[in-house]
């Protein structure tokens, strides 16, 4: 006999019944997607997930493990993470010679846990060597078409986006301009490149248009607040928008525009308002990059109590990398935009379980 739990459990006969068709096309997204990556010249590739370093981002949080010595000999226990992203590795690879690479990867971030958010969760990462961080912006137009047949759109919440189309390309300072009414490159006045602007007039701002603020907030507080609730629910419909050209010290491992270092070579993807890529001109200074990973470990400190270490060979790998830019596309997420599903479980095969 069936108990209830079980009937309502992601792998009774009626929830399996229900994803099904999401499911099926799931197949459909990730064979699209291999074969877009194939025609376009790319190796697949596949790096570990468990790494010296998860991944630097100060407000990631990251899975670890302890690695026992072979046989549990007498060898030292190694502390290790899982990946928040396979960037690291990657990297590694272009330093050693390769050009154009990719992989489906899944990825592991902790005390994560929402309708478009899973602990562990299926990322699509690709590097270019030797190409400009604008070739990406190409790549993701051609990969969203590809998923979807000609004539049908993405869907989320109610809203819809056709890839097929115009895309939408805008700056970040355009957008607080177009949709807050808010002139950003003030509000950075008087700071230092790559340092994060004093926070005081984008707060008078986000006061003027009825976004809250608190004490203590910093500047990325305050901007990413506003960029929720005023920003991102208008952004990638009716088609995709591609968002660019962030503030430096917003992207750590991005390389300054040459035509002007306090903006990065960064851009996002977004769809149906919500984010799907994240991509940058890359960083190919190893030292410019150890200090960025300082200071946000300095910040995680402060913030979170804790640090992750610094993958010393990574660097080594960033000084000999060749100039590249590379980009990390939410594989269930992309799933969820093509299937129109509200919710990340309706698009897995299995959710990580965090009900019992």
């Amino acid at each position: 006999m069936t108990s209830k739990a079980g009937r309502d459990r992601w792998w009774s006969r009626d929830a399996m019944a229900a994803r099904m068709p999401n499911l099926r096309r799931r197949a459909h997204v990730r064979n699209a997607t291999r074969r877009f990556f194939d025609n376009a010249g790319f190796t697949e590739v596949e790096t570990p997930a468990l790494q010296v370093s998860p991944g630097l981002e100060p407000h990631l949080a990251a899975f670890e493990t302890i690695m026992l010595p072979p046989g549990r000999g007498g060898g030292p226990s190694l502390k290790r993470y899982l990946h928040t992203s396979p960037e690291f590795a990657m990297k590694k690879l272009l330093a050693g010679g390769m050009e154009k690479i990719w992989q489906l990867t899944p990825v592991f971030r902790n005390a994560e846990g929402a309708s478009t958010h899973q602990p562990e969760f299926k990322m699509i990462e690709w590097y270019r060597a030797g190409e400009d961080y604008r070739v990406l912006m190409q790549d993701c137009v051609d990969l969203l078409r590809a998923c979807v047949p000609e004539g049908e759109s993405y869907r989320f919440r109610g809203k819809q986006s056709v890839p097929h189309g115009d895309w939408q390309v805008v700056t970040v300072d355009d957008a607080f301009d177009l949709y807050c009414g808010i002139d950003l490159p003030k509000t950075r006045e008087g700071a230092a490149t790559g340092s994060m602007p004093e926070p005081g007039g984008l707060a008078q701002d986000a006061v003027r248009i009825g976004v809250r603020t608190a004490e203590g907030d910093t500047w990325d507080d305050i901007f990413f607040r506003i960029f929720a609730e005023k920003i991102e629910p208008a952004l990638g419909h009716p088609a995709p928008t591609i968002l660019t050209d962030y503030p430096v010290h917003m992207a750590a491992l991005s390389r300054p525009k040459p035509e002007d270092p306090s903006l990065a070579e960064r851009f996002e993807v977004y769809v149906c308002g919500l984010e799907l890529a994240n991509a940058f001109g890359e960083l190919t200074d190893a030292a410019e990059q150890r200090r960025r990973f300082e200071a946000d470990m300095d910040l995680k400190q402060e913030l979170y109590g804790e640090r992750y270490p610094i993958d010393d060979d990574f660097l080594d790998a960033v000084a000999q990398m060749p100039p590249a830019s590379g980009i990390a596309l939410g594989f269930d997420r992309l799933v969820m935009l093509a299937c129109g599903a509200d919710d990340i479980k309706d698009v897995l095969w299995a959710p990580v379980d965090q009900d019992s």
